[in-house]
């Protein structure tokens, strides 16, 4: 009798694939991406080990106002948190308990900077306005205190605070005013103009304090920006003093956006610019001042310059540091609405944000805060958007999954941690195509596909199905799959209210192709 051969195919073999631990990248081709970065990757935020679903926000404050400036007043005993909407100033410290001020505003846009206990509110519209506590714990809101016979107060529209002295911009010059005295929060004001040091002409954006460590111990600088991207950088203890003030330099950047283009993070200044966002520190070549723990935003090049192209005039760029959650948020306009580009302190890996629409951002007492049509919103709180669903959104790069030939992917394994059942689409993009599949979500058991009854991803439009994690474990399950190529991007999309997601990696089961197909 003759052996007959049997074919028993080809042996599957899996891989592990990590979660986009390495954030958005909008810079390399889809071809040379790394394995952990992402094409996509909305309200899911990279960590060391993981990408977690951003929590949501709920309702701080509501009444009919449009909210464009929040900020905390920080004096030990009386902190205050204060918001500017519809001409008013309201005392938000309390939920329970805001009342407005005695106060009026034309422009409800403000910069604001805290010297001493008192907090200063520029609009370039108004007189500028100064907040405090007094002695008898009484909040009080008044003009600024500062003169001079040459200065039009109601054009300033920025300040910060550098060796001690008070400085003030003045919307559209090239001149900067700055206290007479060191210490002084009220009295005459001296001004030096900028003109005659600038090269590229333009006006003056912004002033900030740098904080550089030249080889000789710690010190300040005293920065100034104009509307053309020149950094003119002094250094010295008195600007009234030939001898105690000194031109450090002037270096050319990217041009700023808007007059709320800078903040601080330690002890490095950060610049909205029309090409990204920029550490001074990774720019300037003054002796090389330290590392800045905030990157450049070179990984998401392609999409600042997208954003910035198109809407670097409107109202509501802002950077700020919400130290609790680890990130670092750059609150950016669209043509309608808002987005967030999201950076990760300790790695450096970005994401975005979606579907908030906030005008502004705050902090107080550690937590993040944001204005938006209807009033004051706590974000960071809470698992949907104010009762609205959150739609997180990840399609990883494209990878290879270990070998370099022609595949057949069949199954598919997240591995992935969630406080409650929530409904999953996952599924596989060969070769670079573009395919999509909507959104499922979690609407109890009424109207998703049960376990088991029927597979994952082998349909033109994929099936969401109900998936659950006990807390605390990591689910662990194969899913069908069926999808063929050489290099696969698995999209991974969620739509939910109540959960708390947590996507560790993935596991993928394939079948290598041999010999003709």
């Amino acid at each position: 009798m003759l052996n007959r051969q049997i074919n028993r195919g080809n042996k599957s073999i899996n891989y592990t694939l990590p979660s986009p631990v390495g954030g958005l990248n909008v810079r390399d081709s889809l071809d040379n991406m790394a394995a952990d970065d992402a094409i996509v990757l909305d309200n899911y935020i990279p960590y060391d080990t993981k990408v977690s679903l951003r929590k949501g926000y709920s309702c701080y404050f509501k009444n009919d106002e449009k909210f464009l400036t929040l900020v905390s007043y920080n004096k030990y005993n009386d902190k205050r948190f204060i918001g500017i909407a519809a001409g008013k100033a309201y005392n938000l410290t309390s939920k329970l308990n805001v009342k407005t001020y005695d106060v009026e505003f034309q422009e409800n846009r403000c910069q604001t900077i805290q010297y001493k206990d008192r907090l200063f509110f520029m609009n370039g519209v108004d007189k500028p306005k100064v907040f405090y506590v007094d002695e008898n714990g009484e909040d009080k809101f008044v003009d600024w205190e500062f003169s001079n016979n040459n200065l039009v107060a109601e054009k300033i529209i920025s300040g910060t605070v550098s060796k001690q002295f008070l400085w003030f911009v003045e919307k559209g010059a090239m001149r900067v005013w700055y206290a007479s005295e060191a210490g002084n929060i009220a009295g005459n004001l001296s001004s030096i103009d900028l003109s005659q040091v600038a090269r590229f002409g333009g006006h003056l954006m912004a002033v900030c304090c740098w904080t550089v460590d030249g080889g000789q111990g710690i010190d300040d600088m005293t920065v100034f920006i104009t509307s053309e991207g020149e950094v003119i950088i002094y250094s010295g203890t008195n600007p009234s003093s030939a001898t105690a003030w000194e031109l450090k330099g002037t270096y050319k950047i990217s041009r700023p956006i808007g007059y709320n283009c800078t903040f601080q993070y330690q002890g490095d200044i950060v610049i909205i610019t029309e090409e990204g966002y920029l550490p001074l520190s990774k720019v300037l070549p003054l002796n090389q001042a330290g590392s800045s723990a905030v990157a450049f935003s070179d990984k998401i090049r392609g999409l600042v310059l997208e954003r910035t192209s198109q809407n670097k005039n409107k109202d509501g760029w802002q950077g700020i540091i919400y130290s609790k959650g680890g990130y670092c948020l750059f609150n950016v306009p669209l043509s309608r609405g808002f987005e967030q580009h999201v950076l990760n302190l300790t790695s450096g890996a970005w994401c975005r944000f979606t579907n908030i629409k906030s005008y502004c951002w705050g902090n107080f007492e550690g937590r993040l805060y944001f204005g938006s049509d209807y009033g004051v919103y706590l974000f960071d709180d809470g698992y949907s958007d104010d009762g609205n669903h959150i739609l997180g959104e990840v399609q990883q790069a494209f990878s290879n999954l270990g070998t370099a030939g022609l595949k057949k992917i069949q199954l598919l394994n997240p591995r992935t941690k969630s406080s409650t059942k929530y409904a999953l689409v996952i599924y596989t993009n060969m070769d670079f195509e573009e395919r999509k599949a909507n959104y499922a979500e979690n609407v109890g058991s009424v109207g998703i596909t049960k376990w088991n009854e029927a597979k994952w991803s082998c349909l033109d439009k994929p099936i969401g199905t109900k998936w659950q994690t006990l807390k605390g474990t990591i689910r662990s399950q194969w899913i069908a799959n069926s999808a063929t190529g050489f290099k696969a991007s698995i999209v991974f999309k969620t739509k939910t209210r109540g959960n708390l997601i947590e996507w560790f990696d993935t596991g993928v089961r394939y079948e290598q192709a041999s010999g003709v197909l």
